[in-house]
C-alpha cells in the first residue's frame, strides 16, 4: 500500500495494489474509487482534500495487532 499526494490539485491517493485501473467511480461526492479488471478497489483518492481533511500532507499509520 502506498500513500501520494498532489499538492497542485489538492488529491491524496492511498493505493492498495498495482493493478492498472479499469474503471472509476464516483462512490460519494469528492470520493473517487479506482477498481481493476476484477472489480476490486486499486485505489481510493479524496477530491479537495484541504476542505475535507485536517492536514492532507500527514499521514499516520496504525496496526490493529
Amino acid at each position: 500500500m502506498k500513500v501520494k499526494y498532489d499538492p497542485e490539485v489538492d488529491v491524496p491517493s492511498i493505493l492498495l495494489n498495482d493493478a492498472p485501473v479499469e474503471e472509476s467511480d464516483e462512490d460519494k461526492p469528492g470520493l473517487i474509487l479506482d477498481y481493476d479488471q476484477h472489480g476490486n478497489i486499486g485505489a481510493v483518492e479524496i477530491l479537495n482534500a484541504s476542505k475535507r481533511i485536517g492536514n492532507p500532507m500527514s499521514v499516520e499509520y496504525a496496526s490493529a495487532c
